[in-house]
């Protein structure tokens, strides 16, 4: 059989997902696994930390659902994608030294305003600031806290990184998306001499590489744990959200793709790079030369998670479209800490209805939630406006929030703007797309070829004029709460 497919690889907060692409579109296979027993107890609020160890087998089940299901000699490349600014410390073998530190931990806020202080022409260079969410301040946290950590590592690397690695029998090699967050330089692709000046040895940190370029192939053990080939092309890899909008179909300058997943994460492209010195957004480099500012905020569907563990969403959003209406407003926060479209580590979320004659729950309590967050989605377009990003170009829908058509429909109106929504909203067709970018001669030709529209979601009319005033209202509310 010729291998004329490509897999992406998504590890993201709660399970990995999987998916076999063909160029024209197509999908092959797909897989998804849950993560288990993955996620640190008891931490103090604002530390979020996961067992890298428990990343591997659902990401080894998952590639073996797709070779069960399309054989292994379909698979031409691979690429894997994960959370950004996770943090993982390995051994000179491999072997993870403590758990690692998460995309949303804000412990290492003290650590951030420093590496500011000494990262003063990179920071204006690059137009952003380094935030407490940032791997390289979550390095230095380990380096001040763990000293004995922190010295016994032979490498300190990313999530995506540490997967990859596992795939190849070898570590050593990250990608610009996933090293933005570590200091990388992304006008060339380098590892900045104040990073040492803070007395972190470059020794340490991975070899730097494009999304898309082929860094080995598949281990022997790693072969016999997952059904692959041995030797199938493993290719450098990107962020979930760099993913996401590889996935999502932007192409052009102002397209702007919004992956709602785990948390919400808005990126688009830019000719210049947008800059931002309060921290709020950064900007990654398209595989292909462009700018893609962007951020994550800490909402998303995690608060479908926490507030209705178990249920059946679909049901909710039939029973809120029944609903139609709720005068509650809600920040729809479930951890500590905001990052986007505000920087501030002591944030919370918060329910308001005055009308209410008891604990917001239900349908109510979910339509809520859905708007809370197409209130911050709003809120960062309007943002990377203010900060000079064209955001005239078309928005793109991905992620797995990109699947409730009802939610579509009150992100739109929110927003007062069409909604695309791929095919396929995945971060693992993303992940897919750079796989296949050497055979493609770019990335940019990958996504052509991969990318296919299943719709456009047009704002309802009649509720404009109600989503504005509660818009308003709840960005007077978290003013008032001092989070602005």
């Amino acid at each position: 059989m010729t291998r004329s497919a490509y897999l992406g690889i998504d590890v993201g907060t709660g399970g990995v997902r999987c998916a076999l692409q063909a160029l024209d579109g197509t999908c092959v296979a797909s897989a998804s696994e849950p993560l288990r027993d993955a996620e640190v107890l008891g931490l103090p609020p604002g530390r979020h930390e996961q067992r890298p160890e428990a990343w591997w087998p659902p990401l080894a089940a998952c590639i073996r659902k797709i070779v069960a299901a399309a054989g292994a000699d379909s698979i031409a490349a691979l690429s894997v994608d994960s959370t950004s600014g996770t943090v993982v410390f390995l051994d000179g073998g491999g072997r993870p030294l403590r758990p690692a530190i998460m995309y949303n931990d804000t412990r290492a806020a003290e650590q951030a305003a420093r590496i500011n202080d000494a990262a003063g022409n990179f920071t204006a260079r690059h137009g952003s600031r380094f935030g407490s969410s940032f791997a390289l301040a979550k390095l230095l946290w380990v380096k001040e806290h763990e000293p004995d950590a922190f010295e016994r590592a032979a490498m300190i690397c990313h999530a995506a990184d540490y997967l990859a690695g596992r795939l190849r029998g070898s570590f050593g090699v990250t990608d610009t998306s996933n090293a933005l967050k570590m200091g990388c330089d992304l006008f060339d692709a380098s590892w900045p001499g104040f990073i040492e000046g803070l007395g972190v040895p470059l020794r340490k940190l991975p070899r730097l590489v494009a999304p898309g370029t082929p860094t080995g192939g598949v281990c022997r053990s790693a072969a016999a744990e997952t059904g692959l080939r041995p030797d199938t092309a493993v290719v450098a890899g990107c962020t979930d959200g760099t993913a996401g909008f590889l996935a999502s179909g932007a192409a052009g300058e102002g397209d702007w793709a919004s992956t709602l997943g785990t948390t919400l994460v808005l990126r688009g492209i830019s000719r210049d790079v947008v800059k931002d010195l309060a921290g709020r957004v950064y900007c990654h480099r398209h595989p292909d030369g462009w700018w893609l500012p962007g951020s994550a905020a800490s909402v998303g569907g995690e608060c479908l998670a926490h507030h209705f563990p178990g249920r059946d969403l679909a049901g909710l959003d039939r029973q809120a479209m029944e609903l139609g209406h709720t005068d509650a407003l809600c920040y729809p926060l479930v951890r500590r800490g905001e990052r986007f479209p505000f920087v501030n580590p002591a944030a919370e979320g918060f329910t308001v209805c005055e009308a209410a004659g008891g604990p917001l729950e239900g349908a109510e309590l979910h339509l809520a939630c859905l708007e809370g967050v197409a209130f911050v989605e709003r809120w960062g377009l309007e943002l990377f406006a203010e900060l000079g990003a064209s955001t005239s170009g078309r928005i793109f829908a991905t992620g797995g929030g990109a699947k409730s058509t009802f939610w579509l429909q009150v992100r739109a109106t929110v927003l007062g703007r069409e909604l695309c929504v791929p095919a396929q909203a995945g971060s693992e067709v993303g992940a897919a797309a750079l796989a296949a970018a050497a055979d493609c001669g770019s990335v940019s030709e990958a996504c052509r070829r991969m990318v296919r529209l299943a719709g456009v979601v047009r704002p309802d009319a009649s509720r404009t004029a109600l989503y504005d005033a509660k818009y308003r209202r709840f960005r007077e509310l978290c003013t008032a709460r001092g989070y602005v």
